[in-house]
């Protein structure tokens, strides 16, 4: 194993330096926790009668006469979310398996579970991003009856595992560990689906194509194939040590599945403070393990909603990161996976391929991760470059993970790229990031003039027109998380699409968000300062002439300083993000948001 890379260990000196005030704070915190490990003696008499009352016999008298550890679920079950409908049958899986070691279990509480893929587009998304916030409190609230000894969290999509990681640290002295349900079997390919997309977005298939293509790609229980945030989610969670190794894309209802998922509810109880390996969520998610996810979404090409996910998740516990840490690492972390939308491959064929245990042992082996970090299988990160499979008797193994197909995944010797899949991007109009793993090296560089709207249906209306047809770079402001929660903007992708497949030079520059699965067309996103904070974003006027070089790293307006300040702000009627399916109750969140670069956080 060759040592660690001097710019790995720079950055990481950096954040603790940045951080070391914050992270003390938080860690003395959690500290003053060990060692008073839940007493349910401790509570009232009418206190434990309310947790016991609807249990059977056997487990009321654990839970009254012995002090065995108490596990609570927080899950994030609805059977709409296709990723969350095999959790339907885990808490009863879960407490079966950890009643058999002699400890208890109990469904702590449930959390909302929003799906992007149907509010996208519609007015509900304006709610996705802070539906982590809600997710984070709402996993306060499950934990604050005191009465468990450590954390099952069920989740797997795109806000859900962030909100719960955000919850879980607040309560960072218990142990957690994350169980997932697995992607669905492959349907027709990423690439058919979006080609169907765009013909139909240009008018040349019905919506009944539309909607068969769309049920061919989206056809089971499971999560969607695609590399987007919810599979890099999967991703974090085991580079950061919070899976069980191997877990994140083994599929639902399968027997190893069903393993897994008995083997991480009783290693639970094995880490609890009643037994002799403690291992806290807060010794898990430290400075290097954050390190680790930033390496591990930048050698993947994960998702861009990352770089707003890490910065929250990093904050409460007291860690200080922002977007110039992802840029250094970017430098020297080579890109060594192709999956959907930077490749061909879906999340079955990565697995299969060797998945993120390959790509850890990858970047292992070559001083480009932490290995001394703990996890919720013990100190040391190598325990995660190996997959799990079933022997011939059932009995639950690993194996060293290979390398099956060089088309999917690369030996850092021999990467696709040897820079990373994401981009800083800085200039007069602020800074932003740019998933670049996903765009081919002759799109990197767009000089157009811009053409300017306030709104999603502004631009889908502009491209239904023909207004469009020309070289010009699409500047879409006021979706930054003030103005109206910070939407995914993944409707434009089809139209976009099918303009840069026409021959024209298109980009996009938005203070709002992209999927991670977005991919192909150039793109400045989740531009800051936003439109609300007075960005210059607002002042970005139609033929203005807009530089995008990914390659570079440069976002700017051709236009002299003085001129940029003379002008006035672009103003937009944003009355109609403020009622409707619930967005009045949000009118707090957006008061006191973060910028983008800070998570675009409440807290």
């Amino acid at each position: 194993m060759k040592p660690l890379h001097p710019v790995i260990e720079q950055v990481t000196h950096n954040i603790v330096e940045r951080s070391r005030a914050t992270r003390t704070d938080y860690v003395n915190k959690m500290k003053a926790h060990y060692g008073k490990r839940v007493s349910r003696a401790q509570l009232g008499c009418t206190n434990i009668a309310h947790v016991i009352a609807a249990e059977d016999e056997r487990v009321k008298f654990i839970l009254k006469h012995q002090e065995a550890p108490n596990i609570g679920i927080v899950t994030a079950y609805n059977d709409m979310l296709s990723a969350h409908h095999p959790y339907y049958r885990y808490p009863e899986k879960i407490k079966k398996a950890i009643y058999e070691v002699g400890a208890t279990a109990q469904v702590a509480g449930g959390v909302p579970a929003m799906c992007d893929g149907v509010t996208q587009g519609q007015d509900g998304m304006e709610l996705s991003l802070f539906s982590r916030e809600v997710i984070a409190l709402s996993t306060a609230v499950s934990l604050s009856h005191n009465v468990f000894d450590a954390v099952l969290c069920l989740g797997i999509c795109d806000k859900i595992v962030p909100g719960l990681l955000i919850g879980a640290l607040s309560y960072g002295y218990l142990p957690t560990i994350f169980i997932p349900s697995g992607p669905m079997p492959s349907g027709i390919s990423n690439k058919e689906k979006s080609e169907t997309r765009k013909l139909y977005a240009e008018g040349k298939v019905d919506e009944t194509a539309l909607l068969d293509s769309e049920i061919k790609s989206y056809h089971a229980a499971g999560t969607c194939t695609f590399y987007g945030t919810a599979n890099s989610n999967q991703m974090l969670l085991e580079i950061m040590g919070l899976h069980v190794p191997g877990s994140a894309f083994v599929v639902p209802d399968s027997p190893l599945r069903e393993a897994l998922t008995t083997f991480a509810s009783q290693r639970a109880v094995a880490i609890t403070s009643q037994k002799n390996e403690f291992i806290p969520l807060s010794e898990v998610i430290t400075e290097k393990s954050i390190v680790n996810a930033i390496i591990g979404l930048i050698a993947t090409g994960g998702s861009t909603n990352h770089t707003l996910h890490l910065p929250a998740i990093a904050k409460v516990c007291g860690i200080i990161i922002n977007w110039d840490d992802f840029a250094e690492l970017s430098k020297v972390i080579p890109s060594i996976a192709k999956v959907y939308p930077n490749g061909e491959a879906d999340v079955n064929m990565f697995h299969n391929a060797g998945g993120v245990a390959y790509v850890i042992n990858e970047l292992l082996e070559n001083g480009l991760l932490h290995n001394d970090v703990m996890t919720v299988m013990g100190k040391g990160l190598s325990k995660y470059t190996y997959n799990p499979y079933l022997t011939e008797d059932n009995e639950l193994k690993w194996a060293k993970a290979t390398n099956k197909d060089h088309n999917i995944i690369r030996s850092v010797d021999n990467p696709f790229s040897h820079e990373g899949g994401l981009r800083l991007l800085i200039g007069n109009l602020g800074r932003s990031v740019s998933k670049v793993s996903a765009i081919a090296k002759e799109y990197r560089y767009v000089k157009a003039p811009a053409c300017v709207f306030s709104s999603q249906e502004q631009v889908l209306g502009a491209f239904k027109k023909g207004e469009l047809e020309k070289d010009c770079v699409v500047v879409l402001c006021y979706q930054g998380p003030k103005a109206n929660g910070m939407p995914e903007l993944h409707g434009l992708t089809p139209a976009l699409s099918s303009l840069q497949d026409k021959g024209y030079k298109i980009g996009l520059v938005t203070d709002g968000r992209m999927s991670g699965a977005s991919g192909k067309v150039p793109n400045a996103i989740h531009l800051t300062p936003e439109s609300l904070n007075n960005g210059n974003i607002t002042r970005v006027r139609d033929g203005d002439v807009i530089e995008l070089d990914l390659e570079n790293g440069i976002l700017r307006v051709m236009v002299d300083e003085d001129e940029l300040i003379r002008r006035s702000p672009l103003t937009a009627d944003l009355s109609h993000s403020k009622f409707g399916l619930g967005r009045e109750l949000f009118s707090g969140f957006r008061n006191v948001v973060s910028s983008s670069e800070e998570g675009a956080s409440i807290f």
